[in-house]
């Protein structure tokens, strides 16, 4: 199993950014698809952002599109997700997720390692 740590999170006001991080303890992350999931208070988890191992795939929620990026860094076992403009329903735990497979779909059901997530909270 990969074990994953999100950081980055925290309070920020409508328009303004964050980086979130996920570290991964795997050397070998370009094995692995890696997507960003949002739940929010009282809500389901769902997909922000995902990515292929090898970059050549990336999705994006209709709702992030043209303000958030992901990104991934295989050498430092790292992958990114950057967040600019950030809306009020932006916020909520963010869950890095893995998966040891091709990247086919951003839903949280086929990822099969989790990191314990990240508060990103925006206020005016």
């Amino acid at each position: 199993q990969l074990q994953l740590v999100e950081s980055g999170g925290g309070l920020v006001r409508p328009g303004g950014s964050l980086r979130l991080s996920c570290a991964a303890s795997s050397s070998t992350l370009d094995n692995y698809a890696i997507g960003w999931f949002r739940q929010a208070p009282g809500e389901e988890r769902e997909g922000v952002s995902c990515v292929s191992p090898r970059e050549d795939k990336t999705y994006y929620a209709d709702s992030v599109k043209g303000r958030f990026t992901i990104s991934r860094d295989n050498a430092n076992n790292t992958v990114y997700l950057k967040m600019n403009n950030l809306k009020p329903e932006d916020a909520g735990v963010y869950f890095c997720g893995a998966r040891a497979r091709l990247f086919v779909l951003c839903v949280p059901i086929i990822f099969n390692s989790w990191g314990r997530g990240t508060q990103v909270t925006i206020s005016s």
